[in-house]
């Protein structure tokens, strides 16, 4: 699977790209927004010190982006480990097109897993360099997947873990639709697939959309982790 292909990023969104911050630290988020507004064409429009002023300010905030610390005091305050991941999902119910950034100081691969399948858009760790910070924004910004190179390989080890209860949300899916689905776990784009399976790329964007729906994700990177499971059923059937 390869986390960052996609097919073509649509335009990024008109100047200025409106950005909104979470992070429990003030100092943090600060930082951040120092560091973005540095940029001239990105705006901080709002910020949040939690997950319940997060959920109450982004709509008036109206950003492109959210990024979102992954973890929210700790856990110490009666909050989840991973509470930054369930604003991520709650976001991506509300506002599909918002893209969400997680940025965490650790590098867990729990915390990474459950963040693409609550559709984030990429996730970096703090001690990402200032412009390389910038240019996951950009990234995310434009629909495309940021996953920081040193946490991908985790995804993987995580995929290739048994599943006690393999992915029934499959069945839902036509021949056809597997057999796009495993392509896009290889990592091509429409027009790849459309090569591949000797269909229209329209026919094949609208059989992709259709196989999202099913699943009940909203991004290629999650389809694709679905994908994985697919393929080391059909492994273990093998065997």
């Amino acid at each position: 699977m390869h986390p960052h292909a996609a097919p073509a990023a649509p335009a990024a969104p008109a100047s200025p790209l409106r950005v909104f911050l979470l992070d429990d630290h003030e100092v943090v988020r600060r930082g951040v927004r120092d560091l973005l507004e540095a940029e001239p064409d990105i705006t901080v429009t709002g910020e949040a010190a939690n997950a319940r002023e997060a959920l109450a300010r982004v709509p008036a905030a109206r950003p492109h982006v959210a990024v979102l610390d992954v973890r929210l005091g700790d856990g110490a305050s009666g909050g989840s480990d991973h509470e930054g991941v369930e604003v991520c999902r709650e976001l991506r119910a509300r506002t599909p097109e918002l893209a969400c950034l997680m940025l965490t100081s650790f590098d867990d691969d729990e915390a990474l897993f459950d963040a693409i399948m609550a559709g984030a858009a990429g996730y970096v760790l703090k001690q990402i360099g200032g412009s390389d910070l910038v240019t996951a924004v950009r990234t995310v910004a434009t629909g495309r997947s940021m996953l920081d190179p040193r946490t991908t390989a985790r995804v993987m080890d995580r995929l290739r873990r048994p599943q006690p209860s393999g992915a029934p949300e499959l069945d839902r899916l036509s021949p056809r639709e597997l057999e796009i689905l495993q392509l896009i776990g290889e990592g091509l784009t429409n027009r790849q697939i459309a090569e591949r399976v000797y269909l229209a790329e329209k026919t094949v964007k609208n059989r992709v959309s259709a196989i999202l729906s099913k699943l009940g994700v909203g991004r290629r990177v999650q389809a694709a982790i679905l994908a994985e499971r697919l393929k080391e059923q059909q492994v273990s059937r093998t065997v």
